[in-house]
């Protein structure tokens, strides 16, 4: 079983070592040092597992792990760490994190640990709530907030924010949202596209400190948090 690994680690012999015997035991892993790097590699890649270090630079391992499962990723995740406390292997699980692994450890463990989680099915229940940090959307209610705050969305707005939300942190290009939000399947040769992210950028970020949707020239929308 050949699977697609993502380790945020920043200690560069721990690193090495796990990456090293994870690939010569088949797998595929690539390795990052940074938290935030690390988070948008987690939402922009499918990954069969995520190895994620508790302290971390730039953003560490727990919020790193809250802000995957907020945003709807489901991939099993392990953390390795030197924090072992009682209290904090039960904070890591309640971020989201499926097993927890403590430093130093034996590389075998880590192996049957990975293997594991590997053979774990990803739970597949029809998804009802989507989210991009403190951006929220219920599918069910067909409201949206961000943070406590209820933003008010036309259907059209509405639309075009739930394609933004479920292609998080990948670029969703124009033809696409012509297709997806209006039906088009040629181009209108208008600016109805432009005007409609520009209204709702208005709402859903202008009256907020962190910008979640960003233009990509010539190319299209993603809806992500600041790299």
């Amino acid at each position: 079983m050949k699977l697609n690994i993502l380790l945020i680690e920043d200690d560069v012999e721990t690193s090495e070592y796990a990456s090293n015997g994870l690939s010569q035991a088949g797998h595929v892993v690539n390795a990052v040092g940074n938290g935030k790097e690390g988070l948008v590699h987690c939402l922009d890649t499918d990954y069969d597992l995520l190895i994620v270090d508790r302290m971390l630079p730039g953003m560490d391992g727990l919020s790193v792990m809250k802000a995957v499962r907020a945003s709807g990723v489901k991939t099993p995740a392990l953390f390795l760490t030197a924090v072992s406390g009682v209290d904090d292997r039960v904070e890591g699980l309640e971020a989201g994190a499926d097993d927890y692994l403590t430093k130093p450890f034996a590389f075998s463990e880590l192996l049957a640990r990975v293997n594991a989680l590997g053979r774990r099915p990803v739970e597949s229940t029809e998804t009802t709530r989507l989210n991009v940090a403190d951006l929220s959307m219920d599918l069910l209610s067909r409201t949206v907030k961000r943070g406590d705050v209820e933003i008010d969305l036309q259907p059209r707005e509405f639309l075009l924010l739930e394609v933004l939300m479920r292609n998080t942190g990948r670029v969703v290009s124009r033809t696409m949202l012509l297709e997806k939000v209006w039906d088009f399947h040629f181009d209108p040769k208008t600016s109805v596209v432009e005007t409609h992210i520009s209204r709702l950028r208005s709402k859903i970020d202008k009256p907020f400190d962190v910008q979640l949707l960003h233009t990509s020239r010539n190319i299209g929308y993603s809806l992500h948090l600041p790299r």
